[in-house]
């Protein structure tokens, strides 16, 4: 997840198939659905786009739509009217700053850390109970051998 959040946050274009992700995050494997899932899972941090099978990351939605990817620059509203169609489709959204990505980054951690925490303290009840049942059936062996 920290890889996607770092290329999907630096990249030209704030939005591609999930496939062509897929292959700029796991240098060259196309782990489609692997991807699909962890983007499916985390919807804190992406977004999935069902009319062009696309993905993006949730903080870089909230960006205008006015980068233009070839010269690396944010066009004002006036340059973004005046580009032509075939222009446009080289307009995205601006890639987050390093320190934005890391406070994702951190925050993904994070997230992560207290959903372990709260799957090991679901478990505590198992060893007690393991050990009820163990000395239960040591007592009940016991009183059938007597």
């Amino acid at each position: 997840m920290i890889a996607a959040i770092q290329v999907m946050g630096s990249y030209k274009f704030y939005r591609l198939p999930i496939k062509t992700w897929a292959y700029r995050i796991d240098a060259g494997r196309e782990n489609e659905n692997g991807w699909r899932q962890i983007f499916s899972e985390h919807p804190e941090f992406f977004r999935l786009n069902t009319g062009d099978g696309g993905a993006s990351l949730v903080w870089r939605r909230t960006q205008p739509k006015l980068y233009e990817v070839d010269a690396q620059r944010v066009l004002t509203q006036a340059e973004f009217r005046a580009l032509s169609v075939d222009r446009v489709k080289r307009v995205s959204r601006k890639p987050l700053s390093p320190k934005d990505i890391q406070v994702l980054i951190d925050t993904a951690i994070r997230l992560h850390s207290r959903a372990l925490a709260a799957q090991m303290d679901r478990r505590w009840w198992i060893p007690v109970l393991a050990s009820f049942a163990g000395a239960g059936l040591g007592s009940l062996i016991t009183l059938i051998h007597r």
